[in-house]
């Protein structure tokens, strides 16, 4: 049977699964199955249970199309904690016996994150508060600034919120808030003895200048607080050793700004000493795939065996993502590795059985039971219907050695439907962040264009992750130098080796920085006949001032203020407008506040001035993360006008 090209809008038919959740005696795996709704044009995650032992038979926990997610069993017994939106807000639920789903909050703005106590008996939340009930009433108000960080491109303006950490006893129903005032705090984990809770705060109530945290220990009864840090370290996460000795800490200490590597470090408790596990390990130490499928992904952190020896936990590494044990003497070994990427994990205390969500290029990725000795098996098959009616491309993975030293690693994938003897147009993808880092993982936007008729080409150049701190690092106070030379190196790497390409007809597109790095090589070559600009920045002294983290992103990455605007111009894509004459199709959401769209605006208006070729695409109430997480209906169109603008020049 002939298969047919994918499209946008099978979007709309796979399944996203993610957050696999093993019970203690491994005998159930509850895992978190999103799809898109096409006609409420909006999201859907529904819990489902599978049996390692049997896993044709699925149950579905949860119906009704809202988002559930975040499945937590009980230290102790069979009860099963999650987050739910069904009221309207997300609050924490639990269920037992698999009947009915009991809701134990009712926050006012939801419920964040949980964590179940080691004893079972209570779970801790956090929630976001505001110190004075909100006015309701249809009249604007005016918003009143008196801080540098008061937007954001995930939460939008800051009205005076606070994130508190709250107690709930699962048997009684009792609530009890152990934070308050005008600082946030972040649940980490309990301790041991289930007597006080792991979290991280800013003891401060102007954070302007302020990127570090510090970890705390809070008294469940006495809500007294023992401060273990003095904004020494950014800590991302920490977790209790089931002994009560120990802390693992994934944190750093803003060696190289937000271009540093995490490293792990183990704190005794009583005596506050610190010991780094991983200083001659130069990868980095959790998830950082730049991707555009997976949802509700949650990185489980740092998770202690069960005889407190060691830690599991995600590392990224050379395009791909594998999970690693670390004992406490700073022993590594692999457990799951190889040219894919694991997006999450839930592993027994003993170690004896691990479930692990696994994808690559060309599969949106489904859960896997390993055991010792036994070979990987299959818990899901969610997309195997959709998938066997589908073109899906693989991608081949090139290496080469750049002309300045270093190694680049990417890959390239085949148009569907490839015939050696014909040409095909090439379209170079280039990632965000720039601190994150392309993977062999599936990308429904590449694959939409290899059905297309073109080949993509995606790599990892200087300034991503996963290839040592030096080249993370590199392309702070250097951006379109050296980052710019290792993606043209790359493209004339394949060009040289692939004769089927046609040199006359190449594209280029990315979003974020990888919207900055499409204005700029448009800006600095004609080599592309067509172009397509997401979410992008192209002027720095204006980006400064707008964007949710412009004034210390841009002093941290371009190594400049606004006392250095020469600087600022001179890597800005738009001092370079009068050189572009590429046909640039730009893409932009006007919620977004991390690249605010009058970046976009700026360039358009720019280019048509000049009368050079170009369209402007406003996408209404999305934000940064449209490509992701937007409104289904919005994710079709952006994915449609990329394909159209491709055929039209290409």
């Amino acid at each position: 049977m002939s298969k047919r090209l994918i499209t946008p809008e099978d979007l709309l038919q796979l399944r996203s699964v993610t957050s696999p959740a093993l019970s203690n005696d491994g005998e159930h795996v509850v895992y978190v199955e999103t799809t898109l709704h096409e006609e409420k044009d909006t999201y859907a995650a529904e819990l489902v249970m599978t049996s390692p032992h049997n896993p044709d038979q699925n149950q579905y926990l949860t119906h009704g199309g809202y988002i559930n997610k975040l499945p937590r069993w009980s230290p102790v017994g069979e009860a099963l904690a999650f987050i739910s939106n069904r009221t309207g807000t997300n609050q924490l639920y639990t269920l037992s016996s698999w009947g009915e789903p009991k809701q134990l909050t009712e926050e006012k703005k939801g419920v964040n994150d949980f964590r179940w106590s080691p004893d079972g008996k209570t779970i801790a939340y956090s929630s976001t508060q505001y110190p004075e009930e909100e006015k309701e009433n249809d009249k604007p108000e005016p918003l009143v600034v008196n801080k540098m960080k008061y937007k954001s491109d995930a939460s939008g303006f800051w009205q005076g919120e606070y994130v508190h950490i709250f107690t709930v006893e699962i048997e009684s129903g009792k609530h009890t808030q152990l934070t308050d005032g005008a600082i946030s705090y972040t649940l980490l984990d309990w301790t041991a003895d289930s007597e006080q809770l792991v979290i991280s705060s800013v003891n401060e109530e102007n954070t302007d200048f302020i990127f570090s945290n510090d970890l705390l220990l809070l008294s469940v009864e006495k809500k007294e607080f023992i401060q273990l840090t003095n904004q020494t370290h950014v800590i991302s996460d920490a977790s209790a050793s089931p002994d009560g000795r120990y802390l693992a800490v994934r944190a750093h200490e803003r060696d190289y700004e937000n271009a540093t590597h995490f490293e792990i470090y183990l704190l005794e408790i009583a005596t506050n000493e610190w010991t780094k596990l991983t200083g001659d390990w130069d990868v980095q130490l959790g998830p950082v795939v730049a991707a555009d499928f997976l949802q509700n992904t949650v990185d489980p952190g740092l998770v202690w065996s069960g005889d407190s020896r060691s830690m599991t936990f995600l590392v990224s590494e050379q395009g791909t993502v594998g999970l690693y044990k670390l004992t406490t003497d700073g022993k590594k070994e692999a457990i799951l590795t190889g040219h894919a990427h694991v997006y999450g994990f839930s592993i027994l205390a003993d170690g004896s059985s691990l479930v692990a969500g696994i994808n690559h290029v060309a599969h949106p990725g489904d859960l896997y039971l390993i055991q010792s000795g036994e070979e990987r098996k299959r818990l899901t098959t969610s997309n195997d219907d959709v998938l066997d009616e589908l073109e899906v491309v693989q991608a081949e993975e090139i290496r080469f050695q750049q002309e300045e030293g270093h190694e680049l690693q990417g890959w390239l994938m085949k148009p569907a439907g490839f015939n050696e003897k014909e040409t095909y147009p090439l379209i170079v993808e280039i990632h965000g962040g720039p601190h994150a880092m392309y993977a062999n993982s599936y990308m429904h936007e590449f694959q939409t264009l290899t059905a297309r008729g073109f080949a993509v080409l995606f790599i990892n150049p200087r300034g991503s992750l996963g290839y040592g701190q030096e080249f993370v690092n590199a392309v702070r106070g250097d951006y379109g130098g050296g980052d710019y030379r290792d993606i043209m190196a790359a493209l004339d790497y394949v060009l040289k080796q692939y004769s089927w390409i046609d040199e006359s007809r190449l594209g280029v597109t990315g979003g974020s920085y990888g919207g900055f790095m499409t204005n700029w090589i448009v800006g600095h070559t004609n080599r592309f006949k067509a172009a397509v600009t997401q979410r992008s920045i192209s002027n720095w002294t204006s980006f400064y001032g707008v964007s949710d983290i412009g004034y210390y992103f841009t002093e941290w990455q371009i190594q400049a203020d606004l006392n250095d605007t020469d600087k600022l111009w001179k890597h800005s894509p738009l001092a370079y407008v009068n050189q572009i004459e590429t046909p640039l199709l730009i893409l932009h959401g006007e919620k977004d506040y991390r690249c605010p769209i009058e970046q976009a605006e700026q360039l358009y208006i720019a280019l048509k001035r000049r009368e050079k070729t170009t369209t402007f695409i406003r996408f209404p109430e999305a934000n940064h993360e449209l490509s992701r997480s937007g409104k289904p209906s919005l994710r079709l169109k952006r994915l449609d006008a990329i394909g159209k603008w491709f055929e039209q020049y290409l």
